[in-house]
């Protein structure tokens, strides 16, 4: 499809912060969590696309469907190929 000229803007392994690091009341380190997509690419009418390769198992994975709902909090929608 980037080689057509159908999609512009391909990255692979595109990481979006989730949540920034922070230190808990009790001083306790929490590292950043991250949702790392497949693909992303402008589509052809100009629209945004964050695409993740997942088999049904993977799919069902509790902490994918996690980060999942916080992207889409975000206002991102992840199209599972």
């Amino acid at each position: 499809m980037y080689d057509a000229g159908l999609i512009k803007d391909l990255r692979l392994q595109h990481h979006f912060t989730l949540q920034e690091a922070f230190k808990t009341v009790d001083g306790q380190a929490v590292g950043k969590m991250e949702y790392v997509a497949d693909f992303t690419y402008i589509g052809e009418d100009g629209t945004f696309v964050i695409e993740d390769v997942k088999s049904t198992a993977t799919a069902k994975n509790e902490k994918y469907k996690l980060k999942k709902k916080l992207m889409a909090e975000k206002g991102y929608m992840i199209t599972e190929v």
